[in-house]
């Protein structure tokens, strides 16, 4: 699979007998997305394994986020396909979703319930009740750390703590697909390093995507980074081997999100 520049990464066949780790969990064929006359997405194709953390990377304006939201089912391609778990984002909604956390930009919830409300509130929507719905709540703030705000309002939370909202939403369900979008923004340097490492703890269950700006995060916990830039993948590679193609990896990023080094 040609991803637009940089390594090739080709995930493994579905049916082959090394199924049960390498198995490509998400799929992504040609996508695009075009407003108007902007083309923000331009023929994208990858695809990311159990057991992988992707770090999608970007500057603003790149087609990050407009790919995370056509992958989740939020926002409709103008064309290609996009499978969560085998299952078509567009032809298969349910399926897809039920086997996906997401984690959108900006981390949205319903700022007037408390936490406690807003996850039990999510649990109900993904089928849960009862026993098992207060069993996945408490597991979901035990994950992110959550169980000293409980009670409180979304709307008095530090940015940081409604990030950690967001993100035990994601998690509740325990999906094996993972779209995380700046999934350590607002989160003070412990806090990070909390969240990297629970990230690294779920990595071999799960297929995972991770749109970030911080270029030593990718280091810390990724597998595989994609570069995009103007809509188009430019790069596609181990993070050791992406860094390796400068003096460090802030000027390969710049080289090209640029123009300049896109290979």
């Amino acid at each position: 699979m040609q991803t637009g520049g940089g390594l090739v990464h080709r995930p493994s066949n579905p049916t082959s007998s090394g199924e049960s780790r390498l198995t490509a969990l998400i799929e992504i064929e040609r996508l695009t997305k075009r407003f108007a006359g902007f083309t923000a997405v331009d023929d994208v194709s990858f695809a990311v394994a159990r057991g992988e953390v992707l770090g999608f990377l970007g500057p603003n304006g790149a087609g990050k986020s407009t790919t995370m939201r056509m992958l989740a089912g939020f926002l409709p391609p103008t064309s290609g396909t996009a499978r969560i778990a085998g299952a078509d984002i567009q032809a298969q909604p349910v399926a897809a979703k039920s086997a996906l956390g997401f984690l959108p930009e900006g981390a949205p919830a319903y700022p007037d319930m408390t936490v406690t409300g807003f996850l039990s509130f999510t649990g109900r929507i993904r089928g849960f009740a009862g026993a098992a719905l207060r069993e996945k709540v408490a597991q979901a703030m035990a994950m992110t750390e959550l169980d000293s705000v409980r009670l409180q309002p979304i709307e008095t939370l530090s940015k940081g703590f409604k990030r950690r909202v967001g993100l035990a939403q994601a998690l509740l369900h325990d999906p094996p697909v993972l779209i995380l979008d700046e999934p350590t923004d607002g989160l003070d340097p412990n806090q990070k390093h909390e969240v990297r490492g629970l990230i690294r703890r779920m990595a071999p269950d799960k297929a995972i995507i991770i749109s970030t700006h911080i270029l030593e995060e990718v280091a810390a916990v990724c597998t595989r980074a994609i570069v995009i830039a103007r809509g188009r993948v430019v790069a596609d590679a181990t993070p050791t081997a992406l860094a390796g193609r400068g003096p460090d990896l802030d000027t390969v990023f710049r080289d090209l999100t640029l123009g300049q080094g896109a290979a």
